[in-house]
């Protein structure tokens, strides 16, 4: 066995400690060069790690069920799929810092650097006709902006979000709360490896688990984790949407929640959400216009100049735009009219200079260069 195998395979051993939970897998990594290391460490080693109680330790010391770490092993081998843990480098970062991450993703498809760049979209499972069109819209929008939609692949909303964004020719990625290789719901089969083949299809739990109703509480702290913000489509008083955007609120994300008709039992969740403080959103650009500070590079150090070099691969298009804001303010219909690019193509360039620092955001959306 490679020392990467021997790796993976300290990684599975983990989570079968007894008494090891997230927070106390993630001070491990954090501590030991190696997860083989905190497995052959003395209790005066262990104790060293900061925050370990005795019951972890003990686990440590005890462990024994190696051949269970090797079974799981082989079955993600035969599944073609891959185990991420905490210390990759594309273990995305957003994720890392919740406070009880998983110490590793199961994952089908690939987590990309694009992806740090994501929002969840999530709702009801039984979604209205009106709910379905405006998650729809809502995503093809995103997708076009390049951000990726994370969401659960549940009936009705999830489905929905993932389906438009793969339509758009976006990327999405797929939480289960259930094992990497069990796809629920069933009609959602073929939507399933479409997300596999170009996006990831990510989960905490082993191989093989079924998808009960207690797994899907703590999948939803990783949608929300995942995400820069999370937007509520459709939810009842007792959806597990709502555990999400709460999820969301503690992990300092941005929560939205689109409107819906008064009175109706799929409105009151997030009409609910709107009166505890979260973002009412009519379109994408509601959206955009919290998360994008969120997304400026903040090692940008720039005065008021108009020689300014972009980067190369933003291309013709934002130098245009860039050449169009130098002098005055814009607005984008007049952005739009002065380019000669489409609306979309418009919205995606200011996204990107704004989030690279080259312009920003007035009041009336009218966009000055910095």
């Amino acid at each position: 066995m490679s020392t990467d195998e021997q790796e993976l395979l300290g990684w599975l051993a983990l989570v079968r400690v007894e008494g090891l939970g997230c927070a106390s897998a993630k001070k491990i990594a954090e501590h030991f060069a190696s997860i083989g290391q905190a497995f052959a460490a003395s209790e005066k080693e262990l104790r060293a790690v900061a925050g370990l109680d005795q019951r972890a330790i003990q686990g440590l010391l005890a462990f024994s069920d190696w051949a269970g770490a090797e079974k799981e092993l082989s079955r993600i081998r035969e599944m073609g799929a891959a185990i991420l843990p905490i210390t990759a480098a594309a273990y995305p970062e957003r994720l890392r810092q919740i406070p009880d991450p998983p110490p590793f993703l199961y994952l089908r498809g690939e987590i990309q650097a694009r992806d740090q760049k994501a929002v969840a979209v999530v709702g009801s499972r039984s979604a209205s006709p009106y709910g379905i069109k405006v998650a729809r819209e809502l995503c093809r929008a995103l997708a076009a902006l390049g951000f990726t939609v994370v969401s659960g692949m549940a009936r009705g909303i999830d489905g929905e979000a993932h389906q438009a964004t793969l339509e758009a020719g976006g990327r999405t990625v797929a939480v289960l709360g259930s094992g990497v290789d069990v796809v629920y719901p069933g009609e959602h089969r073929s939507l399933y490896h479409d997300i596999s083949g170009s996006g990831a299809v990510v989960s905490e739990l082993p191989m093989g688990t079924r998808p009960l109703a207690h797994h899907f509480p703590a999948r939803n702290r990783i949608i929300s984790g995942l995400s820069l913000g999370v937007v509520v489509v459709e939810a009842t008083e007792k959806s597990g949407s709502l555990i999400t955007a709460r999820l969301a609120t503690e992990q300092g994300r941005e929560v939205f929640a689109v409107p819906g008709q008064a009175g109706a039992s799929r409105s009151r969740g997030a009409h609910q959400l709107i009166r505890e403080g979260a973002k009412l959103i009519d379109d994408v650009d509601d959206i955009v216009e919290e998360i994008a500070p969120q997304l400026r590079s903040r090692d940008r150090t720039r005065g008021l100049s108009a020689k300014m070099e972009l980067p190369v691969d933003m291309g013709l298009e934002a130098k245009k735009i860039l050449e169009l804001v130098q002098s005055a303010p814009l607005q984008i219909d007049e952005l739009i009219e002065g380019s000669g690019l489409s609306p979309a193509k418009v919205s995606e360039v200011l996204l990107s200079l704004e989030i690279s620092g080259f312009l920003r955001q007035l009041p009336g959306k009218r966009f000055m260069a910095v």
